[in-house]
């Protein structure tokens, strides 16, 4: 028997799974597979673009699989950098290629959202699912119970063990967390079949859900039920078996809140942190996979972080001691408008935003071993949500400009408009979006000119070395790369290096949301004009002069010849 998933990449508020990163939607079902029966080589897993790279013998894969499970759903919008997530027509025409079972699930069952700003909730996005089954809650629980029960532990022979005739037999359920705690570790396997491998970031799980009783008027994250800790034995345990197979990258990035992992009820509407479980996670991640080159985080709540500053401030402690350095805590603060906030059910004040964002500076701000701070905020805004006027945009701005004004940092800004999903408040009430589309577009504009780039230049000032920054893509004559990491900056670098390689760079420039740099240090006598000219504290007539003097024997004789050789010295080898 063999089985195939096929990876059309998730986004949702609180996981992601778009190349570098693997989701664990993959991982726990190769994992209830495994559990199945299936042995490692009977499970296949290909992303969509590998599918599209017309890769030999991977469509052929599709016709000759017992079962075809294809994982997808995008309910936040994003913009990615080398992969694009499956579209319905692609679902619709792999399915029509499979011979065997049929099954699609993971957020696509909450909805599906495209670049045209669409979103629809399950098969309402109008993809034709033919014979295919669209597993209504957790697709991994479907898959598991797709099998007879009685051959666990044992190789499945003969005939194809599941339900054919009565799959309307088959609950819909929600799977438990000691299932996810076996089939996490069971599935680990799956990573070295990643296109990206080694080089993939594994999104850890710690809780879904959310409990609170009125929830955010927007987000799907509440459709998963009240927050389901996992044992925090259960995490280590499955970054230890992904350790095993060659993964060296990981985020703790699927939850909504970090900082209230195993929080518990203080009577109020936030939970209260737990700093000893937070310790007990970092530093049994970092016993189970010693030799990590990445451990970043996601969401934070930033009410959290105002409500219980204390226990905050250690749990910030224990992610410094034992994280890597350019992490980032999201804040979703969606809006600055307390109109807003209140008719949309959010969470935090504008106050409470800045005092978490003063907070995560206080210990995150310092500069880390691989050019950026150890941890900075990053803040979510949400505009056309319900109450929303002209007013809110210059709410908003005024409170980026406070920040900016204040010497914090943040590492970014997300400003985006809502996607109203079936079964949320916000649904069929998105009008403001539409009404101030312009003065939206305006607005992001201005943030992007008047606080990004300032901002930027702070995080990273000119002439700051960002080590094992990953060369990507080609265009034209630039490379674009990034580190490894949660929220990476995209770093262009003007000249084709190898791609799928590691540099160090010097940033010699600064874009709104991104940055220009020189492989670090620069080889001098060999470099091509164009890399000179972008040496960082001096003029193109310089650069011009740099060049014309190469090759140079030694470091005493580059500062003879070249009258501004003190200010680049230091980025240069010869």
């Amino acid at each position: 028997m063999k089985a195939l998933i096929i990876d059309g990449y998730v986004d949702e508020p609180a996981c992601l799974g778009v190349p570098p990163y693997l989701s664990p939607y993959p991982r726990y079902i190769a994992g209830a597979l495994r559990e199945r029966g299936l042995s490692e080589n009977d499970i296949h897993y290909l992303t969509i673009d590998t599918l599209r790279e017309n890769i030999p013998g991977a469509g052929e894969l599709i016709g000759k699989a017992d079962l075809v499970v294809i994982i997808a759903g995008m309910t936040v919008p994003g913009k990615y950098l080398r992969a694009s997530p499956i579209s319905p027509g692609e679902i619709e025409a792999i399915f029509g290629a499979a011979k065997g079972i049929k099954v699609m699930g993971g957020p696509i069952r909450l909805g599906f959202s495209s670049e045209g700003g669409r979103a629809a909730k399950g098969t309402e996005s109008g993809i034709s699912l033919g014979d295919a089954v669209l597993a209504k809650m957790d697709i991994e629980a479907f898959i598991y119970d797709l099998f007879e029960d009685g051959i666990e532990g044992e190789r499945s022979t003969g005939s194809f063990p599941v339900r054919l005739k009565d799959q309307e037999s088959i609950e819909h359920r929600f799977r438990t967390t000691s299932e996810i705690g076996c089939w996490g570790v069971r599935g680990a396997f799956l990573i070295r079949q990643h296109p990206d491998y080694p080089h993939c970031m594994c999104e850890l799980e710690t809780y879904r859900g959310c409990g609170r009783k009125v929830h955010c008027s927007f987000c799907t994250e509440p459709f998963y039920g009240s927050s389901d800790y996992r044992p925090v034995e259960d995490v280590v345990s499955e970054v230890s078996a992904l350790y095993s197979y060659g993964a060296r990258y990981f985020r703790i990035g699927r939850q909504p809140d970090l900082f209230s992992y195993h929080g518990t009820d203080a009577g109020g509407p936030v939970p209260k942190p737990v700093p000893e479980v937070l310790e007990r996670l970092y530093k049994g991640i970092r016993n189970s996979a010693p030799g990590l080159s990445v451990l970043h985080m996601d969401n934070a709540n930033p009410i959290t972080l105002a409500t219980y500053p204390e226990e905050s401030e250690q749990i910030l402690k224990t992610i410094v001691k034992f994280h890597t350095p350019g992490d980032v805590a999201a804040f979703g603060m969606e809006t600055a408008d307390p109109a807003v906030v209140a008719a949309n059910s959010l969470k935090a004040t504008s106050e409470e935003v800045f005092e978490a964002i003063r907070l995560v500076n206080r210990f995150g701000a310092v500069r880390g071993a691989n050019g950026l701070p150890e941890i900075l905020p990053g803040i979510n805004f949400v505009h056309g949500l319900m109450g929303e006027t002209k007013k809110t945009f210059q709410l908003n701005y005024a409170f980026l400009q406070k920040v900016l004004d204040s010497g914090l940092l943040l590492r970014r800004i997300n400003i985006r408009q809502v996607m109203a999903f079936p079964g949320t408040p916000m649904y069929g009430r998105d009008e403001a979006a539409k009404k101030h589309k312009k003065l939206f577009l305006d607005y992001k504009e201005r943030v992007r000119k008047n606080i990004d780039l300032p901002m930027l230049r702070k995080v990273v000032p000119e002439g700051t070395v960002l080590r094992d920054v990953m060369c990507e893509v080609h265009d034209r004559d630039l490379t674009f790369g990034r580190q490894i990491g949660s929220y990476p900056l995209l770093v262009g670098i003007p000249s084709l290096l190898p791609l799928r390689k590691f540099t160090d760079i010097t940033v010699t420039g600064h874009g709104m949301r991104s940055i220009t740099g020189i492989p670090y240090p620069l080889h001098i006598n060999s470099a091509p004009p164009t890399l000179i000219r972008f040496l960082p504290g001096i003029g193109k007539k310089a650069a011009a002069s740099i060049a014309a003097g190469i090759p140079y024997s030694n470091r005493n004789d580059f500062l003879k010849r070249v009258s501004e050789g003190e200010k680049v010295i230091d980025f240069i080898e010869i």
